[in-house]
């Protein structure tokens, strides 16, 4: 065996926290000092969380983007992630649908009820109605097994450019004046959207979504306008995708005001952001 993938590979089944489990004390030999090294330099980056029962796709998926420098934490079904997560939130989470005790679309519903965490779906599934239900209940993307690494990888580096780190610092290059159109308030450093005064919260999708309507108020922006504000350039959606993030949208803003009317469609051109 090639002696630099060997180590890695070792490193990967020796380092525990990939299993949500905390790190055992030790005195770090010679060769371990350049791991801990890595290990303590991977604090910085982003930290993902992946949920899948399929043990390979954990070991596969771990090796490609701890690679990038990732952290990584795995778990084999949604309750033990949800019940992780209290504890060790990530910055984006990976999950697959159909797993044990838990599959991917009930823990995606329990972590909307208080997080707006970005969330990719692995799926073998080719029914197109799981795509869509899962887009309605806040996932950011979805990604179809087989798969290959570098896609996966690149759908990875696209959320994250689009959401700000646990610190606060902007990951995303984009600009960070708060904007502000009658009742809404939006800041993106912070990633924080209000109502009325009511905090709304959003999805990193959503939120640029709805950025790039209230930007311009009365301006039409197209399926594909929205797209381009929300997506990046490597990531294929179509039209159906931004309808049901804009059904969600107004359910959101609904649910704290019921008289919420700003986001209009013009059916065959596109959407816009009310006048004040």
């Amino acid at each position: 065996m090639n002696f630099l993938v060997g180590a890695q590979i070792g490193d990967f089944i020796n380092d525990s926290s990939h299993f949500g489990l905390p790190l055992r004390a030790s005195r770090p030999t010679a060769p371990a000092a350049g791991i801990l090294q890595r290990l303590m330099e991977s604090q910085a980056m982003p930290t993902i969380a992946l949920v899948d029962d399929d043990r390979n796709i954990l070991t596969s998926v771990s090796i490609a983007l701890e690679a990038e420098g990732y952290r990584i934490m795995t778990y084999t079904d949604g309750a033990s992630a949800l019940d992780g997560f209290k504890t060790s939130p990530p910055d984006l989470a990976i999950l697959d649908i159909k797993m044990p005790r838990m599959d991917g679309m009930e823990l995606l519903r329990r972590l909307r009820q208080k997080s707006d965490m970005p969330v990719i779906f692995l799926t073998s599934k080719d029914e197109e109605i799981d795509e869509l239900f899962g887009l309605k209940m806040g996932a950011d993307d979805f990604i179809r097994k087989p798969f290959s690494q570098r896609l996966l990888v690149e759908r990875v580096k696209a959320v994250l450019r689009r959401v700000t780190s646990k610190d606060g610092i902007s990951i995303k290059e984009a600009d960070a004046k708060v904007l502000e159109r009658g009742q809404l308030r939006m800041d993106p450093e912070r990633h924080i959207c209000t109502w009325k005064a009511e905090p709304v919260t959003l999805t990193v999708t959503e939120f640029l979504i709805l950025q790039a309507l209230a930007s311009r108020p009365g301006v039409v922006k197209s399926r594909n306008a929205l797209m381009d504000a929300a997506y990046d350039d490597q990531v294929y959606v179509d039209d159906r995708t931004i309808d049901s993030h804009i059904k969600r949208l107004r359910k959101k803003f609904k649910a704290v005001d019921d008289a919420f009317d700003m986001i209009e469609t013009l059916y065959g051109v596109g959407y816009r952001f009310k006048e004040a």
